[in-house]
């Protein structure tokens, strides 16, 4: 058994598999490739039977999603390291070596990602990811290389490692120690965003995040919500706002009232756009965020430090304000304002 494990999680992702899958295991010597199968109900199973029957497979008896499928799923494997990698995800040659590297000689480290370009251009960042992922003063997350829809070429300019406040979950390097001491992904996510809630999890417990770029992938994945993305919608809003709840250790009130404010201004565009699932969507996620908010709360007194910690990533600037009224695009621009 290798130290590390390169762990995709898979639901009736056969084409997903033939397209992508290939790659992870060209370029993916140092460590296992495992498979982690949410209960498909395609032909994926019979496809890594026949092109791939050296692969392990865990097999899960029902769809727990990202993050319980990850949670489940991991605790069959005795890995020191894992990488969780998504099933849309091509690897570059020798991707993983920086990144063990980069592990090896730092201490405390929670989570690492590699540089994470759009596999439709591969010329640009992806959205989920890009360089890695930081937080604005409203708590919007935002990415070196992305800044809300719009995505910058890669030219190099964010090639340095960088301690983030979120790596992520497209491309996710973590210890199985870390992992376990930090209890994993929280379930009630279910997908969407998890990745920003155990990374600042990681934070308030004094791990550091980083992004490795020397290590770069392409991703299919993409940022647009469309008519059809209601759910999407749906878990992006009710998930930012436990996210909040759960780690922010200001005045909750305040910050919950004006995000929830905001949420209903993109709500009404969403109706004014003609996209009244997604309107529908955001007044589900608050609705289910009150359902939820007792849990969230006993989650919060676990969640906060006991004491004031730093938490790496976060830009004291409003992202929203400098995006559409200063017309800020890039990363870069937005840290020197």
């Amino acid at each position: 058994m290798k130290e590390t494990a390169v762990v995709i999680l898979n639901f009736n992702g056969r084409k997903l598999l033939e397209t992508y899958l290939p790659s992870v295991v060209k370029h993916s010597h140092q460590a296992e490739v495992i498979i982690i199968d949410n209960a498909s109900t395609d032909e994926s199973i019979l496809y890594l039977n026949e092109f791939y029957p050296t692969l392990q497979i865990v097999s899960l008896d029902k769809n727990l999603g990202y993050a319980g499928g990850y949670n489940h799923g991991l605790k069959f494997l005795n890995n020191k390291n894992f990488l969780l990698l998504n099933s849309d995800v091509e690897v570059t040659e020798n991707w993983l070596g920086p990144i063990l590297e980069f592990h090896q000689s730092h201490e405390n480290v929670g989570c690492i990602q590699p540089k994470i370009l759009d596999w439709n251009d591969k010329s640009k960042f992806e959205y989920a990811g890009a360089a890695g992922g930081f937080m604005d003063k409203d708590l919007f997350a935002f990415c070196r290389g992305r800044m809300l829809s719009e995505l910058e070429v890669d030219s190099g300019q964010y090639d340095e490692p960088l301690e983030v406040f979120w790596a992520s979950g497209a491309s996710l390097f973590i210890s199985s120690a870390v992992f376990n001491d930090i209890g994993g992904f929280d379930e009630d996510f279910f997908a969407h965003m998890e990745e920003i809630d155990l990374c600042w999890r990681l934070q308030n417990k004094g791990y550091t995040n980083y992004c490795v770029p020397q290590s770069s992938v392409y991703h299919l994945g993409g940022g647009t919500l469309s008519q059809q993305n209601s759910h999407k919608t749906y878990l992006n809003f009710r998930n930012n706002l436990f996210i909040i709840t759960k780690n922010f250790g200001g005045v909750l009130f305040f910050k919950i009232f004006y995000r929830m404010l905001l949420d209903g201004i993109a709500a009404w565009r969403f109706l004014f756009r003609g996209e009244v699932a997604n309107f529908i969507a955001v007044a589900k996620a608050h609705f289910m965020y009150y359902w939820h908010l007792p849990a969230l709360l006993k989650k919060r007194k676990k969640c906060l430090p006991k004491e004031k910690m730093e938490i790496k990533g976060f830009v004291n600037k409003s992202l929203i304000y400098s995006f559409f009224i200063l017309k800020i695009k890039k990363y870069s621009d937005f840290i020197k304002q």
